[in-house]
Formats: C-alpha cells, sequence, structure tokens
C-alpha cells in the first residue's frame, strides 16, 4: 500500500507581514535587471500543457522549466548569483545597479573588491550555483554536502572550481559547518538560502534573485492569455523558493479580487512546514535526523525563518508528499500526453505535478481535490526546479521504472 499525502489547511493567525515587502516587484525587478546583464541569460519557458490539462479535467496547466537556467540545469543559480552582487556591491559601497556582469568580471572590481572565499551547504543545485558565480566573478567557494549526496552532483560543483567534501551528516548540519568554517578564513562568506536570527541579508536577496524565474512567469503567463492563475503550486526545502514565489505573487495579484491559493508541497521525510502548520501556533517546526528522501532539493529540516512568516501569512495549504508522487511527477513530465512539449524534470522538481496528478486522478484524494476547488475551470502554475541534475538516478527512475 502507498503512502498518503498529507494536507493541512492553513488556519494559522497572521503575523504583522513585515518581511513580505522584501518580494517586492520593484525589488524583484532590479534583481531580475541583474540577471539579464549576464551573457547566460535567457528566459526560461512556461510550458502549457493544455492537452494533460484537459485529460485529467483542469482548464490550463502551466509549468515554469527551469532545466534550461544559465546552462546549469536548475533555478539555484539566480539566488547565489544576485546574493554575491549585493554582497559586493555592500562591501564596496554601491547600487547592484552598478555592477552589471560585465562589471563584476572586471579586473578593476576585481582589484577594488580583493578576494573573498563564499560557503555554502547544498544537495547540488544551490552549490552549484554559488561555484558558478563565485567563479566567473574569480572568487573562491567550498561546498559542503549532506551524506547521501551523489558523486555526480559533488563532481559537477568541481568543475566550477569550488573545494568540495560530501560529509557525514545532514543538510542541516551542513549549513553549521559552512557557517563555523567560513569564520576562520579572511573575507569568508556564507551564502546560504536559509535564514536565522542574526543571518538574513543574504537569504532575503538569495530570495529576491528567484524572484526573476517569478517575473518571468507572471509576463508569460499574461501573454498565454492567462491573467491570474487559479491554483499556484511550488515545492519547498527550507521555504526560500516558496516563499520567494509565493511573497512575489501576493505583491503582484495585490489588488485582484480572486486570488490564486498558494499551495505549498514538502518532501514527507523533511516536512518542516508542514509540521508548522499542524502545530497551527504560528511557530515553524524542525525536522532533525537523515531526512530520507529521493527529493534531495528538498530535504532540509529546518525551516528559512523569513520565508516562514511569508508563508504561514499567504499559503492556503500546505502538503507532504511521498516519494513516489515525485517519481510520478518525472514520468508525466517526461511523457504527457501527445501534442504537448516533453520537460525533463528532477526528482526536486517534479513534485507539484506530481501532486496535481495524484489529487485529479486518484480516487482516494477526491475530498481532497473538492477541498482545493481544483476543476475544469481551473489555471494551474507548478514549477520545475531542476533537470536531470542525476542523469543515471533520472533514468533509472523514469526508464527504468526503479525507485532511485
Amino acid at each position: 500500500m502507498m503512502e498518503q499525502i498529507k494536507w493541512v489547511r492553513n488556519r494559522m493567525e497572521h503575523s504583522s507581514d513585515k518581511y513580505l515587502p522584501i518580494m517586492d516587484i520593484r525589488e524583484v525587478k532590479a534583481a531580475k535587471t541583474f540577471h539579464e546583464s549576464f551573457p547566460q541569460y535567457s528566459e526560461t519557458p512556461l510550458v502549457s500543457l493544455s492537452q494533460l490539462a484537459e485529460n485529467i479535467g483542469l482548464a490550463s496547466l502551466f509549468v515554469k522549466d527551469e532545466s534550461y537556467r544559465f546552462g546549469l540545469n536548475a533555478f539555484k543559480v539566480l539566488g547565489g548569483s544576485y546574493a554575491i552582487g549585493k554582497y559586493v556591491a555592500e562591501k564596496l559601497g554601491k547600487s547592484v545597479k552598478e555592477l552589471p556582469y560585465d562589471v563584476l568580471i572586471s579586473q578593476e572590481l576585481r582589484d577594488e573588491f580583493g578576494q573573498a572565499t563564499f560557503f555554502t551547504a547544498t544537495d547540488g543545485n544551490h552549490g552549484r550555483g554559488v561555484a558558478w558565480a563565485a567563479n566567473k566573478l574569480g572568487q573562491k567557494s567550498v561546498v559542503f554536502m549532506p551524506k547521501g549526496s551523489t558523486e555526480y552532483r559533488k563532481q559537477q560543483i568541481a568543475n566550477e572550481g569550488a573545494t568540495v567534501t560530501i560529509e557525514k551528516f545532514n543538510y542541516d548540519d551542513c549549513v553549521r559547518l559552512a557557517t563555523a568554517e567560513s569564520k576562520k578564513v579572511e573575507n569568508g562568506v556564507v551564502v546560504q538560502d536559509t535564514a536565522w536570527d542574526g543571518y538574513e541579508d543574504i537569504p532575503n536577496w538569495i530570495m529576491q534573485g528567484y524572484g526573476t524565474l517569478a517575473m518571468e512567469a507572471s509576463q508569460q503567463l499574461e501573454q498565454s492569455g492567462c491573467n491570474i492563475p487559479t491554483h499556484i503550486v511550488v515545492q519547498a526545502g527550507v521555504g526560500s523558493l516558496a516563499g520567494a514565489m509565493v511573497g512575489y505573487f501576493s505583491n503582484f495579484y495585490h489588488d485582484a479580487i480572486h486570488k490564486p491559493k498558494f499551495i505549498v508541497v514538502e518532501a514527507d521525510g523533511a516536512a518542516c512546514l508542514y509540521k508548522g502548520a499542524v502545530a497551527n501556533d504560528g511557530n515553524p517546526r524542525i525536522v532533525e535526523g537523515d531526512l530520507p528522501t529521493i527529493m534531495a532539493g528538498l530535504a532540509c529540516g529546518e525551516p528559512n525563518t523569513v520565508s516562514w512568516d511569508i508563508l504561514r501569512n499567504h499559503v492556503d495549504y500546505f502538503v507532504a508528499v511521498p516519494d513516489w508522487v515525485a517519481r510520478l511527477g518525472m514520468r508525466v513530465s517526461a511523457a504527457p500526453l501527445k501534442g504537448d512539449t516533453s520537460i525533463i524534470s528532477g526528482e526536486s522538481g517534479a513534485a507539484p505535478l506530481g501532486f496535481i496528478m495524484a489529487v485529479m486522478t486518484m480516487a482516494e484524494y477526491e475530498d481532497l481535490r473538492n477541498e482545493l476547488e481544483l476543476n475544469e475551470h481551473s489555471k494551474v502554475l507548478c514549477f520545475s526546479t531542476e533537470g536531470n541534475t542525476d542523469p543515471d538516478r533520472y533514468k533509472n527512475i523514469v526508464w527504468y521504472g526503479l525507485d532511485r
């Protein structure tokens, strides 16, 4: 018998919502302008799965495909690059608007800024993005990966010039290690997408960097004739991406009469946000231990405190999904229906689509489908945050039907 999807309606009392302005449209526009200065920049596709939508009983189904981002096969580079750019600008007393790509990589700026070492913890995508950005800017990077990380993902990070190791403990302990090690070197900087008391600026900049993909998606939706989706489904690890997407679209659709329903999907083995919503006291929860899941990018047990505040105020439903949901999403993405575009979606990237497929096609989730008001009038937006970042694992799941 398959493990069941868990869900809870958000009934938490709202806070003052002091962090929502982080994802103000003007802030996101600044990040998008920064990214547009990179020669590697191009808008990633918003795929309309119209045939699949009709087949499962939706009006429309859109998937933002981040496997094309900067040639790095995942969205994470948006956050790491913008945070590094903002950090350099702040140290030099400049605005990030003064530091487009050609200035950042110039010898003049390197001479002015000097040498820094950027430390981070990652399952793969974030670390590769930080290493890529640091390398382009002539800086150093050190990356710690949790146990269970694959050698392929480690090598992809090393190829970007980083010093990278796979440790014997989980992601959250790797974050603590990166923080401790950064204090041992001159100009050591932690570039992490999770916030805690006293460490908020860089995670906030990372979230703003993620806003680039949200702004692209909102513009692409309008071009597709979908002014406002009825449902936005986004995955969460520490919650930085979810907070960025929910924050941006909450601001963007602020004046709309009918706002989208926001649904956050986590891996069941690391569902810290879901557990916080179940507790219903407004406080985040921590999941400890090995965090078993194939969704490595979502295997995070300690939430970003800033994004948590945005999510508790604006998310409608928190969902925890077993691994079979991600595998379902991967297979459907790869082979939707004739006439639809195939999407190469990795384990963490496919969770939202897998969730929608399960809810719309499985009888045991009819009550949840009705609760979410997912029907023939629904216009759904999902995010595929990564491609086949581990090709062997992807083939095992999609081609050979293995669990991992």
